[in-house]
């Protein structure tokens, strides 16, 4: 399963209609930028330069940077509006032909034109390679694409799929240029030639240099004149020393919720001269249970601790606030959010129904379990919050539980071999819909790897939904959706974060990179 934690504004508009995707943001963005260059430091590494491998939080980063789609979220938005495109649609009758028409005068940053011929390769390319670390599965409904002229695309899907443009519009959509990445293998050299506001002019171990790209051609207004990104390989601390020793501007993902709990504290006296700046966020953390696991199967044992696990003790305790209380699969701020859990079973502890549950289905004794974890990968307060639940558990004298935490590897081939009864997931959305957090769930071929399927959901639910052009017309079905798995139980919500950055005073603009969309606007950030 990918966890990009890459880290909510209002929810998505109705529909994709032509005329929201036609002639959108016209304007070509900033040719030069202005400003001085920032540095930033980010605990996430860059696993990949080449877009048909990368899907981690440090990829996607740069590709969002460095790379165009035909398609971008923009800021406070969670409609994707066209960027290399003048303009795209759905032909009309349905959802299963998208036709888009490139901007005039597209270029990469080593001259080259970007054409038609250039976006069918990039998506072809990333099917064709299919790697195990990449976005293909985003392409799975693509099959085949036709380029007419040189300006147009057209792309036939397998199925009605009206999230495709959102899919596009990800990581996934990136754009590269045929002459210089191969075709049926990945680039290895660390560079990147792409169309993006940015350049990326090199790129080491510990650190990514990118300066602004003077041909792009789109809708970024740039408020700077260079980007530099530190990488702390996950040294928290050494991220949190450099931000106030002044050796970086500003410090995004990666400091613990305690560095943020204290420097929103210090910076309400200006002590330290930081400010803490706080957006919205679509990611989501999962209690997952195996419904192949002798205990973690029985629906008395799954309802019990969704009757006795107390979300915002654990926000409070553990997260210090930097999260809040989840209560159903779709969080806060997407279309078709709802609070199915908590009309289920509550929002705080409810200890004599636990016990009643228990005891109707024959259940006397303490349940013995053990809540899998892994230390880093969904956050640094993983295992504490692994703990903190155990302890609700346990005090509530019905439960015998203990966390055991595995490094991630291993971790993940556990999972996948079935080893665990209960273990534990993070999400962050590729992109801004209700689809993004149910089809990779309780789709076919699910990412949980949990044995759960429901063919109401399966088969009737997620095609409805995902062939529905309209967003706001799916509503009642999520909500049916999101009722039925509270009922089933074969995840329990805990949380939705929040997210963060960290910078001196000097630096603005962040609220414009820190929205449910994941992308991180190296545009429109500006130091004074």
């Amino acid at each position: 399963m990918k966890i990009r934690n890459r880290w909510l504004t209002a929810p998505l508009a109705a529909g994709l209609a032509a005329g929201l995707l036609s002639g959108c943001g016209s304007d070509d963005g900033s040719s030069s930028g202005n400003g001085q260059s920032v540095v930033m430091g980010m605990s996430d590494d860059i696993l990949a330069t080449d877009p048909a491998s990368g899907y981690d939080p440090g990829s996607w980063l740069l590709f969002n940077n460095v790379f165009q789609s035909l398609l971008s979220f923009p800021k406070g938005s969670s409609t994707p509006q066209p960027e290399a495109a003048d303009r795209c649609s759905f032909d009309k009758g349905g959802s299963q032909v998208f036709r888009c028409t490139l901007r005039d005068g597209l270029k990469f940053s080593n001259g080259h034109a970007l054409t038609s011929e250039d976006v069918k390769f990039s998506f072809e390319r990333v099917l064709r390679i299919n790697d195990a670390n990449g976005p293909a599965p985003l392409l799975s409904t693509l099959g085949k694409i036709d380029t007419p002229d040189p300006q147009t695309v057209v792309f036939h899907l397998k199925v009605p799929d009206a999230t495709f443009p959102s899919k596009i519009a990800s990581g996934a959509g990136s754009i590269v240029d045929h002459a210089t990445y191969p075709a049926d293998r990945l680039r290895t050299d660390g560079k990147a030639i792409g169309s993006g506001v940015y350049k990326l002019d090199a790129f080491g171990d510990n650190q990514a240099a990118f300066s602004v790209n003077s041909g792009y051609k789109g809708t970024a207004k740039v408020k700077n004149s260079g980007m530099t990104l530190k990488l702390f390989h996950g040294k928290q601390k050494e991220l949190a020393a450099a931000l106030k020793k002044g050796d970086i501007d500003l410090a995004y993902r990666g400091l613990t919720a305690k560095d943020i709990a204290d420097l929103q504290a210090s910076s309400v006296t200006d002590k330290k001269g930081v400010k803490v700046v706080e957006g919205t966020s679509a990611e989501v953390q999962h209690l997952v249970f195996n419904m192949n696991d002798p205990v973690a199967s029985k629906p008395a044992v799954r309802k019990a601790m969704a009757y006795l696990v107390d979300r915002e003790a654990l926000v409070r305790d553990v997260y210090k606030e930097t999260a809040t209380p989840l209560y159903s699969i779709i969080p806060s701020g997407i279309t078709g959010h709802s609070t199915s859990l908590f009309d289920m079973y509550g929002g705080s502890p409810q200890p004599a129904k636990a016990k009643q549950v228990l005891h109707k289905a024959g259940i006397t004794g303490k349940v013995k379990l053990t809540l899998w974890s892994t230390p880093i990968r969904y956050g640094p307060g993983t295992d504490d919050e692994m703990k903190a639940i155990a302890k609700q558990l346990n005090d509530s004298g019905l439960f015998e539980a203990d966390v055991k935490s595995v490094e991630f590897k291993q971790y993940e081939r556990d999972v996948e071999a079935g080893k665990y009864g209960v273990y534990v997931k993070g999400w962050i959305p590729d992109y801004p819909d209700p689809d993004n957090f149910t089809s990779p769930f309780f789709g076919k071929d699910n990412v949980l790897s949990n044995h759960y399927t429901n063919k109401t959901i399966t088969d009737e639910i997620i095609p409805s939904t995902s062939a529905t052009e309209d967003r706001a017309a799916t509503v009642a079905d999520f909500n049916r959706l999101q009722d039925t798995v509270a009922a089933d139980l074969p995840i329990l919500p805990l949380w939705q974060g929040k997210q963060y950055a960290v910078a001196h005073e000097g630096v603005v603009g962040l609220e414009w990179t820190l929205d449910p969309s994941t992308v991180f606007r190296f545009w429109e950030i500006s130091k004074g």
